[in-house]
């Protein structure tokens, strides 16, 4: 008899060889007919795998994470067997499952396929499906594997068998194809019921572009036709939210081919919005005790060298600059953090003067390829919302949760509500993806989850997507239309310090290293406006609203009293506009609602012989007439209501 111990904790006995799916049946059949993958002592396995010894087992269903891997990893083996049978003698590379469904690299060779081809694959793939073919997974010795692919010419599979260990490698088989896979499946094609196939892309194997260029389909598949239906009308959604789209409609922000991809021009509205939430930051920075600082945009080679961001970024990012001086260069600079060190070596401090709060909205620059820039979301050069935090090891926890404070401000007064945190730790299997000592990375990984902790944190911990420097605590936010997306971040960090030769003079007169926290609660300008624009659909907070009262008058002859009441308001700090054009209501309060105008005030001969203002609001319609100041009054109070002040 082997024990098998449940997630909740509860241990069930059985013989040896007893399967996942044999222990979900023994919780209930309705349970059973749900689970389709499975993990024994954290390895992925088959629901159909023999379980030999103790241990911990998780079964998976549609609703897990790890479910759909195993769902989307299966859909991209029937992809893949759909190809084959239309379009013989191509050759298959990889196909994994990814965050919202899965794709297969794959050389068509002379062949070609566009979009109009996909419906065809896709009912290939159903009628694949509709088999209920059980998916198997099987040993092969690597002389077996690399001889079945070398018949077959693919030179792709090949490889990747060269790259493995013999007695690692396995198969998966269905119906009448196989395909070189690790596992992870679930029981059969049957319980793929919809499949939609959504794009073609060019994809270099392996990531490198000397590489030949793949062809690149990316599908979605679910349990039941429903769900792909409100799958896709939230796809349809996110078209009509993509902040693209929104800041052009709302005269945020442009693009120039002549001053260069990736690099965006802010237009006066969306210069204004970012003012304000610089401002709003800097306004509770000051009251959290940090400093403001301004840093140039490029330095000496030797700084990033020093920091081991030249390492890092330097051969896939711009390249240096040359000065009439011999031997001397500069590069713009990828990261704030070595400027502020060195601020902080500016001159000697002791302990009574830590910690030492430097703030900057720096602006850098990193060349990401052509190909994964993506409007806001992902470009050259952009400003993060930089602080660096110089404190000693006894300051670093109660430091630590003051940022965690301070990130969280931001998201509420932003609507940012839904969200969890994530910390994230180096890879203990590739240590040479990092900077530093062993004892430093261990202190600073616990100062995180502490942290975390004692704030009562949802967080969930990931090995490997540190920082090359330090671990961080990540803040993942759930957008309106469930969307994750990783915005605020803090680091602690040990090693820059070291790097740099930072000091402080303790209690004891002799000399230490402090301890450097690296913090951004928006991530970057760019990226977040993006976020913001996608979460709120453009209706953003009426606080940050570039335009909060559009005043629509009925005609010319009501332009002198539209005057006044727009001089009240911006005497009250309103941000409002008069559209006094030759044009019918009807059409200025379309405009203005296209436009994400919160508050529209009517103004004709009755509001003007009276005194008043009759008002609309965006997405509700009218709220009756009032006094321009009770109006004000209002608008005042539903600001306050929103942007709380920030509490130390």
């Amino acid at each position: 008899m082997i024990a098998i111990t449940l997630p909740d904790g509860s241990v069930k006995h059985f013989d040896a060889g007893v399967t996942p799916m044999d222990v979900a049946k023994s919780i209930s059949e309705g349970f059973a007919r749900n689970v389709i993958s499975a993990s024994f002592n954290d390895l992925t396995i088959e629901s159909t795998t023999p379980l030999t010894e103790d241990g911990n087992l998780v079964l998976y269903t549609w609703n897990n994470d790890e479910g759909k891997k195993a769902f989307w990893h299966s859909s991209a083996h029937i992809l893949a067997q759909a190809l084959e049978q239309l379009y013989p003698g191509i050759k298959l590379t990889i196909g994994p499952a990814i965050e919202n469904g899965f794709y297969y690299d794959v050389d068509f060779g002379d062949k070609t396929i566009s979009e109009k081809d996909l419906k065809e694959v896709e009912d290939k793939m159903l009628e694949i499906a509709r088999g209920k073919h059980e998916f198997s997974l099987r040993e092969s010795s690597k002389t077996d594997a690399l001889d079945y692919y070398k018949k077959q010419g693919n030179e792709y599979k090949v490889e990747l068998i060269e790259n493995l260990e013999d007695g690692t490698i396995t198969f998966c088989d269905h119906d009448t194809f196989t395909d070189l896979c690790r596992g992870g499946h679930i029981p059969n094609t049957g319980i793929v019921k919809a499949v939609k196939l959504m794009s073609i892309a060019g994809a270099y194997w392996r990531g490198d572009e000397k590489n030949k260029q793949l062809t690149r389909i990316y599908g979605i598949s679910f349990p039941k036709q429903k769900d792909l239906t409100e799958y896709l009308e939230l796809l349809e959604q996110a078209k009509q939210r993509d902040h693209r789209k929104l800041g052009k409609e709302l005269e945020l922000f442009t693009f120039s081919q002549k001053v260069g991809q990736g690099l965006p021009l802010w237009l006066p509205k969306g210069a204004a919005l970012r003012e304000r939430l610089e401002n709003f930051l800097k306004k509770a920075q000051k009251k959290a005790g940090y400093e403001m600082v301004v840093t140039p945009h490029i330095g000496q080679k030797e700084l990033y060298v020093t920091s081991g961001h030249y390492a890092k970024y330097g051969a896939d990012s711009f390249q240096p600059i040359h000065t009439p001086a011999e031997g001397e260069e500069f590069l713009l600079k990828p990261m704030n953090c070595p400027h502020h060190c060195e601020i902080y070596n500016s001159k000697p401090w002791s302990y009574k003067d830590l910690p030492k709060r430097f703030a900057e909205f720096g602006t850098v620059y990193r060349y990401e390829q052509s190909g994964e820039l993506h409007g806001l979301t992902r470009v050259r050069g952009f400003t993060q919302d930089d602080a660096h935090i110089f404190c000693t090891p006894d300051q670093l926890d109660d430091e630590f949760k003051k940022v965690i404070d301070l990130v969280l401000y931001v998201f509420g007064s932003l609507g940012f509500e839904n969200f969890y945190t994530q910390v994230s730790l180096r890879d203990p299997e590739k240590p040479e993806k990092y900077i530093g000592s062993l004892e430093n990375w261990e202190k600073a990984e616990k100062a995180i989850i502490n942290a975390a902790e004692a704030k009562g944190l949802d967080y969930k911990i990931e090995y490997g997507e540190a920082a090359f420097y330090g671990p961080k605590l990540d803040f993942m936010v759930k957008d309106a239309l469930g969307r994750s997306w990783q915005l605020g971040t803090i680091q602690v960090d040990y090693n820059l310090p070291e790097r740099f030769e930072l000091e402080y003079k303790g209690s004891d007169n002799e000399t230490h290293r402090p301890v450097m926290i690296h913090r951004a609660p928006f991530g970057s300008m760019e990226r977040f406006v993006a976020i913001l624009l996608e979460h709120t659909g453009g209706n953003f907070p009426l606080w940050l609203m570039p335009k909060q009262v559009s005043i629509l008058s009925l005609s010319e002859k009501y332009e002198k009293y539209s005057q006044k009441v727009l001089d009240l308001l911006e005497n009250d700090e309103i941000r409002a506009l008069v559209d006094n054009r030759n044009e019918t209501i009807g059409k200025k309060i379309r405009e203005a609602e296209m436009n994400k105008i919160p508050y529209m005030l009517i103004v004709g001969e009755q509001e003007e012989k009276d005194g008043t203002v009759s008002v609309r609001k965006h997405g509700e319609g009218d709220l009756g007439t009032m006094t321009p100041k009770a109006f004000s009054e209002l608008i005042q109070q539903a600001v306050k209501d929103e942007s709380k002040e920030f509490n130390v």
